[in-house]
This record gives C-alpha cells, sequence and structure tokens, in this order.
C-alpha cells in the first residue's frame, strides 16, 4: 500500500518562495533556456540584454548618448552615461521585486521592459553583482551574490558623469561551461543602434553607430547583388519600416518594439505582413496570391507602443492589440501606415515597382510550376510511412501552441526541442535509444544527400531525401510552422561525414536560409577519443584533450579513436546530448554574399577549394608544432 504520508495536503504544504528563491528555482520564466551559449536566445545574452536595455531606455528619453560594455572571461560591465539611478534607490531597484521607474508612463513613456523583473533576475542568476550610481557629484555602490546584498557602500563624492555602472558574473551552477558568440554579440549590438540612430555602444573597443536605422540593417543583412529593388525605407511617427526583395526563398523579417528585437514577431508583424499583401494588391489592382507577394521578402519593422504586452518575461512576441490607450488598433495603426506610404512611395518609384511586379510574376509563376509536382511528392512521403521508417519524432514541438497550467514549462521544453539529422542506422540506432523521447527527435539519412547548389527548389520536392526531410521539419508552407527549434546535423568525423555535412548545409542554405540566419542549425561534436583505466573515463573532443587526458591518467592508459557515431554505445551516447551538448551554430557572417558562398564551396571551382585547403593545413600544421 502506498505510504499515506506522501498524500498528505496541509497548510505545511503550502511555500511561499522569495523573489530569489523563485528565478533561482525557474530561471526559464524570466530569461528563456539557459544554454551555454552556442544560441543567440541562450540565457547569458538575455542577462547582457536586459542590462542593457535599461541603458537604451535612458538613451530613448534623452539622457546618454552611448553605452560602454566590456566583457572580460565570463565578468560583463556595462556603463551608461544617463541620469544615473537615484542613489537612495540603488539597493531597491535591483533587488526589491516590482521595484522601478517605469510603472510611471511619464518617466519611461515607451519602455522596453514594464514589470521591474530585468535587473533582479540578472542580480539573483549572478554569482557576483555589483551596481553603482553616479549622480550630481556623488556615487552610492551596492554589492550582491545570487541576490543576497553582500555589502552596501555608502555615499561618498566622485568626479565621474551622471549613469550607472552595472558588474556581474553569471551563476556557472546555472549557466554551465557557458562561453559568449562574437557574431550573436555583433548582431544584439547592432540592432540596438538600428533602431536608436547616432546611440554610440562600444564593446571591448569596438564601435557601433548607425545613422539611417533600420535602412542600415537591411544593407547589413542584404547584398546588393542579390535584391530586386534599392530598398524602400519609410519612417513615421512611432513606426519605421524596410522592405526589399530577394532572389532567394521564404519570408525574412525583423521585428522591434520600443528597441526589443521580437524574434517570434507577434501583432506588429502579423500586421505589416497583412498590410503589405493588401497595399500590394490594391496598387497592382490584381487580387495576388499572399505567398508570392510575400515569397523572398526580406523587411524590418519597428514600433513604440505605451505600455507594451508581451507573451513572455522574454519579449520575444508582442501581444498589445493597441499602439497606445485609446488609440488604434496595431492592425489599422500598421496597415494605415503602408496604405498611405507604401503606395505614395511605389507611385513616385515606378522602377521600383516594375521590379517589385516581376519577382512577384515570378514567384506565382513558379508557385503553379510546383503545384502538380508538390501534390505527387506529398503522397510519396505518405507511401514512405515518414513517421515510422525516417523520423522518430519527439513529444513537444517548437511550433504548438502550449495550454494547461503548464504553459512555462511546455514552452521550455519548446525551446530545447531538437531534431538530429543522422547518417546511416547505426549512428541514429544509438541517438535513437540515448535520446530524451520529450524533447529529441532524430531523422535518419539514406546515403549522401544530393549537392544542389545551382538547382531550383523543384528538386526539393523531387528528390525523396529532401521531400522527407522537409516534411519532417514542417516547413513545406512556411518557415514559421518549423517543427523544432535545433536542428543538429549529426555526422561522423570523417571525411564522408564532414562531405554529408557540407551537402545538408548547402540545402538550408540554398532553399531555406531563414533557418540558418535565424540560428535553428547546429553541428554535434561528439567525442573522438576515450581514454580510460580501471578507475576512470575521460571522453575528449580533439588532440589536446586527448594528450591532457593521457597525462592524466598516466600508466598507458586504454585510448579509443572513434570512426564513427554507430562505435558510441547508446550509454556513452546519453552523456553527449543532454541539455549542455557541445553544439557548433551555423552562423552565416551578416553581409555575406550567399550566393558566392554556394559556389565557391559547392560549385566547380575544384582547384580553387584545393589550394584553399592546403593553405589553411599549413597553417594548422604550423599551429600544432608551436604548440598553439
Amino acid at each position: 500500500m502506498a505510504d499515506k504520508e506522501l498524500f498528505n495536503y496541509t497548510e505545511d504544504s503550502i511555500r511561499s518562495l522569495d523573489w530569489k528563491e523563485h528565478i533561482r528555482l525557474r530561471p526559464g520564466m524570466y530569461i528563456g533556456k539557459l544554454g551555454d551559449g552556442s544560441s543567440a536566445d541562450d540565457g547569458v545574452y538575455v542577462l547582457l540584454k536586459e542590462v542593457v536595455d535599461n541603458c537604451i531606455d535612458e538613451h530613448t528619453m534623452g539622457y546618454g548618448k552611448h553605452v560602454d560594455v566590456s566583457i572580460n572571461g565570463k565578468t560583463i560591465t556595462v556603463r551608461d552615461y544617463g541620469r544615473g539611478i537615484p542613489l537612495g534607490k540603488v539597493v531597491d531597484v535591483v533587488s526589491k521585486i516590482n521595484t522601478g521607474a517605469k510603472y510611471d508612463s511619464k518617466a519611461f513613456q515607451k519602455s522596453v521592459g514594464l514589470n521591474g523583473v530585468g535587473t533582479k533576475a540578472v542580480n539573483a542568476l549572478s554569482n557576483y553583482f555589483k551596481v553603482t550610481a553616479f549622480r550630481d557629484g556623488k556615487e552610492k555602490t551596492a554589492e550582491f551574490e545570487r541576490g543576497n546584498l553582500t555589502k552596501e557602500h555608502k555615499e561618498v563624492a566622485t568626479k565621474e558623469s551622471n549613469g550607472t555602472m552595472v558588474t556581474f558574473v553569471p551563476d556557472d551552477s546555472i549557466f554551465k561551461n557557458f562561453h559568449f558568440v562574437q557574431e550573436y554579440l555583433d548582431n544584439q549590438f547592432w540592432n540596438y543602434c538600428y533602431l536608436n540612430a547616432g546611440l554610440v555602444l562600444n564593446l571591448n573597443g569596438k564601435r557601433y553607430v548607425s545613422k539611417n536605422g533600420l535602412l542600415d540593417l537591411l544593407q547589413r543583412k542584404t547584398n546588393e547583388d542579390e535584391i530586386r529593388y534599392p530598398i524602400v525605407h519609410l519612417k513615421g511617427e512611432d513606426i519605421e519600416v524596410a522592405i526589399t526583395h530577394g532572389n532567394g526563398y521564404g519570408e525574412e523579417y525583423y521585428s522591434f518594439v520600443n528597441g526589443q528585437f521580437t524574434t517570434q514577431g507577434g501583432t506588429h508583424l502579423a500586421a505589416f505582413r497583412e498590410g503589405f499583401v493588401k497595399t500590394i494588391r490594391e496598387f497592382f489592382k490584381k487580387d495576388y496570391d499572399a505567398s508570392d507577394i510575400r515569397g523572398s521578402i526580406c523587411a524590418a519593422i519597428s514600433v513604440r507602443v505605451q505600455e507594451p504586452v508581451f507573451e513572455s518575461q522574454t519579449k520575444t512576441k508582442l501581444g498589445s492589440q493597441t499602439v497606445y490607450e485609446n488609440g488604434p488598433t496595431m492592425k489599422n495603426f500598421v496597415g494605415d501606415f503602408l496604405l498611405k506610404e507604401l503606395d505614395n512611395f511605389l507611385h513616385r518609384n515606378p522602377v521600383v515597382s516594375d521590379a517589385l511586379k516581376r519577382r512577384i510574376e515570378q514567384n506565382e509563376r513558379e508557385r503553379k510550376e510546383l503545384a502538380g509536382i508538390k501534390k505527387l511528392a506529398n503522397e510519396r512521403a505518405k507511401k514512405a510511412n515518414l513517421h515510422n521508417k525516417k523520423l522518430r519524432d519527439c513529444k513537444y514541438h517548437y511550433n504548438d501552441e502550449p495550454t494547461g497550467k503548464d504553459k512555462e514549462t511546455i514552452i521550455e521544453k519548446q525551446r530545447e526541442s531538437t531534431i538530429f539529422i543522422t547518417e546511416g542506422d547505426s549512428a541514429s540506432g544509438s541517438i535513437t535509444k540515448a535520446r530524451n523521447v520529450n524533447t529529441q527527435a532524430v531523422f535518419s539519412l539514406r546515403g549522401k544527400p544530393l549537392n544542389c547548389y545551382g538547382l531550383t527548389k523543384k528538386v526539393v520536392y523531387e528528390n525523396e531525401e529532401f521531400n522527407l526531410l522537409q516534411h519532417a521539419l514542417n516547413i513545406e508552407e512556411s518557415y514559421e510552422d518549423l517543427r523544432y527549434n535545433n536542428i543538429v546535423i549529426a555526422t561522423d568525423a570523417d571525411v564522408d561525414g564532414m562531405h554529408i555535412r557540407m551537402l545538408l548545409m548547402t540545402f538550408f542554405l540554398q532553399f531555406f536560409p531563414d533557418l540558418v540566419k535565424n540560428g535553428h542549425v547546429y553541428i554535434l561534436e561528439t567525442p573522438l577519443f576515450r581514454v580510460r583505466n580501471k578507475q576512470e573515463t575521460i571522453y575528449c573532443f580533439d588532440e589536446s584533450e586527448k594528450q591532457a587526458a593521457v597525462k592524466k591518467l598516466g600508466n598507458k592508459p586504454e585510448i579509443t579513436r572513434f570512426k564513427g557515431l554507430g562505435e558510441i554505445s547508446p550509454d556513452e551516447f546519453a552523456r553527449f546530448i543532454t541539455a549542455d551538448m557541445r553544439l557548433q551554430p551555423v552562423i552565416m557572417d551578416q553581409g555575406e554574399h550567399l550566393q558566392l558562398l554556394l559556389e565557391y564551396y559547392m560549385g566547380k571551382n575544384t582547384p580553387q577549394r584545393q589550394d584553399f585547403i592546403i593553405d589553411n593545413l599549413r597553417v594548422e600544421l604550423d599551429l600544432v608544432e608551436e604548440g598553439k
């Protein structure tokens, strides 16, 4: 019989957590997924953002023209030159929940954050947190550990300019083995500048500044040779948009609210997508299909909203239905702006409108040509019994609408949702047995994929492997329907494995570049060596780790070189695909010419690639000889 004590539900069963305990117990509610910094939405970037957001709000209100940020190892320092926290409230502002100036709309009319939680979460999730306010010739400092006040300094005189300085070290018991990826930091800081023209950000001596807002953003995200017409840049009160069309596939959007990058869009982006289609139909007086109008679009939209409502503390999706109290709906506000300003622009610029029309009609022709092929491809996918033979699915999916009282927990699991793309039965078998069935799926490739460089999207439907893969990812109709947050290429660490990796990346970059640009594609790093004796086993991911392990274990330990993933047992594999698995993000430098990149690595310029490999191999050998 079950122990009745387990089912006793009394007053003693009820716990009240203080703000620090709650944040540390449920960090995902405040900063999203934890991660190690390999993903752009990992918690360490959110911590930095929460502190910098306060600096941006000061700038938006007209105080402080630049912000200095330094990242030294795992220590982050942020210094702004705004008004500075009122000295008598320095401790309260960073350690008392629901305390701050942003509840007063007069002080922060259109702020990023309004809940008074941001810096408190950073404080609670940091081993060390220090805040100093400089104000009118005086300064006040307070120091904390994991949210607990350890030292409150007295007010002293200072010659420092007004402003606030925050130094913190993320808690390594929560953010295990974390690191910062420079490309992610670059994007984060450039976005701040695009939305705040004239603001100067300095990160470890690197300067970020923008004069032309979203126009600069799209110029950095695109390439002159890849766009169909010059970028359309429109500005109004509390709204700014930039629009162009390219030569690729899909829809690419960058949406912002009060300077916050809303990676999951929201009401403002939905209003833009709908308003753009309506404006184009009315301008050309033709009922074009919405997918033809938006196909290959690259656009950015920024709105300023009073008292914004986000769907979570991480503020990645806007839920506000209106722009300000008693004002127009978001749909009408954005739609009316486009109907007036974009329509006027197209009338004044016939070269742009003609180029846009040609792009839309090209999309229309290609869609109709693919219609018959897609129908046959879908029938083939059903006959292949996808979900039983090729895909071992998981429980939680990225695009499902979470419901119920455990909504936050479900969202956290959706962020973890991962699909491993493997080669061969042995590797997929090991991962399948070792995976977490709630959040990890496995897709098994049969042989090497086709080199699809230079081919049209027709091949995605005619090639069985590509067709089944896009169905597994659920991206046939729209990138927004993506089934898994993390797409992980898991191939052998040999020549064939590297070749398959390149072919898969070509597939994604050629037909679904949004997946790469939005940080969904990764390479799984698995150990190359196992070094062990009777007492200890060490798994090593490179030669230097192997040498260190041999030195540590001594007495001629047994060394195994894994030739393929199939040689790693399921029990061992389970250690390498946990939440803190080693993932190498596939990052495309902003402004990099996609077609030139694909042509160089996957085209017919074999001699060039051979010279590149030989030259870089020499550099690697030189570094090894130098002990680097």
